[in-house]
């Protein structure tokens, strides 16, 4: 597998079962309707290990764009790869979205509510506040990326070549560190914390012939990109001053 198929197939994995379990929560109809916020978490956290699992062998598993930058910041991957790993990141994480749309269709078919379907795509503040919803989602990404840059010297080595990302902390680590992020920090506004994970279902929400949609709240969509992106730079940055 390349690593540009790779990270799309991780990354198509990861937006399948967490936006199919934001779906099965909050869309109505479901088996899971209303089963609440530790349901999403964790259903989350064990999405992020699929896609480790998948990716990691083949690409280091970084299934976001902030992970990409913040460890060519941080000079553990190189700048010119960048490009490629966040196209393919996206493409995953839209035809994720999709194939969630399709699985649960009847049932956004039968919510009324335009938020309640935007919200299986994207993330939605609690309280809109761009300025805190911004520093939120930096925050939430720094954790994620200084984690991996620093908690274990994030990498490993396969048939002479380092390949570094989430996988190189291993799946169940990285599971346990999202599903950490999104109890602790997510509660404000969703935890993107990927701006593919955010980009690439909103433009899915934005051109898939969704019954009663709405429109894809282009005007804070910015944020779950901004502030992963920052948080990202951040990590990459104080990695490099301490060493």
């Amino acid at each position: 597998m390349s690593e540009f198929t790779a990270e799309l197939v991780g990354t198509f994995l990861l937006l399948l079962i967490g936006a199919g379990v934001v779906a099965n929560v909050i869309l109505k109809g479901t088996k899971g309707h209303g089963s609440g916020w530790m349901v999403i978490c964790t259903a989350w956290a064990v999405a992020v290990y699929v896609g480790v699992v998948v990716a990691s062998p083949y690409s280091g598993a970084h299934l976001n764009p902030a992970v990409s930058v913040g460890l060519a910041v941080a000079g553990q991957f190189p700048w010119e790869k960048v490009p490629a790993f966040v196209a393919a990141q996206l493409l995953g994480a839209f035809l994720g979205a999709a194939v969630c749309w399709l699985i649960y269709r009847d049932h956004f078919n039968v919510t009324e509510d335009q938020a309640t379907k935007l919200g299986v795509f994207s993330t939605i503040p609690a309280i809109r506040n761009l300025p805190s919803n911004l520093l939120s989602e930096a925050v939430g990404t720094f954790v994620l990326v200084f984690t991996v840059l620093h908690f274990t010297d994030a990498s490993f080595t396969a048939e002479d070549t380092v390949v570094v990302g989430l996988g190189s902390l291993g799946a169940v680590p990285v599971a346990f560190l999202v599903w950490a992020i999104g109890l602790g920090l997510g509660g404000t506004t969703g935890y993107a914390i990927n701006p593919a994970r955010d980009l690439g279902p909103r433009i899915a929400h934005a051109v898939l012939p969704i019954s009663g949609k709405g429109n894809s709240d282009w005007a804070y969509a910015w944020v779950p990109i901004v502030g992963p992106l920052l948080g990202g730079i951040a990590a990459g940055l104080l990695t490099l001053a301490v060493g």
